[in-house]
């Protein structure tokens, strides 16, 4: 398989729209996406595509939020969509993408990853239940869904609270 990984352009926006509306079976994700790079939450170094013969086959981005422990914020990611086009899936692609992205968060400085996703994929990249630091939710969702990882040894020492979206997120 030749697989470039790489920041994504302008000219896979149109792509990464289709990779989400595909992986997902809705529009909602790819909506999401381009609501993300208009505002503040929108970090362009950690929106990455997987590109295979000029065709964007996968994609992920991290974008912050904040955990809201009461008397202070604190500042976080969350990894929010992952999409890979459903004739390349379980292929590794969203694998790839997961490590990249994270290894790039570690190296701009980010602290800890908050992830909704499926307890069985996400774990193998070393996330745990947030409820771990007290973190929690602000939706209805199993435990085991909602989860965190420390980019950094402590990254999340001390940080409890309720995670606050980006406002792209409540719009859905």
């Amino acid at each position: 398989m030749n697989l470039t990984l790489r920041r994504e352009k302008a000219s896979d926006f149109h792509g990464i729209y289709l990779v989400h509306q595909a992986a997902f079976r809705q529009e909602a994700e790819g909506r999401l996406v381009e609501k993300l790079r208009k505002n503040k939450a929108y970090i362009p170094e950690l929106s990455l595509v997987a590109i295979q013969d000029n065709l964007v086959v996968g994609h992920i981005i991290f974008s912050k939020i904040k955990i809201s422990g009461g008397q202070k914020d604190y500042e976080s990611l969350t990894l929010a969509p992952l999409g890979v086009l459903t004739e390349f899936q379980n292929k590794g692609i969203g694998s790839l993408l997961v490590r990249e992205g994270l290894k790039k968060a570690r190296e701009l400085g980010y602290r800890s990853v908050i992830v909704l996703g499926h307890k069985n994929f996400y774990p193998r990249f070393g996330f745990v239940p947030a409820s771990r630091w007290g973190i929690e939710s602000p939706y209805e969702v199993p435990d085991e869904a909602f989860m965190a990882i420390e980019l950094v040894p402590g990254g999340l020492d001390g940080i409890s609270g309720k995670v606050k979206y980006d406002e792209a997120f409540e719009e859905l």
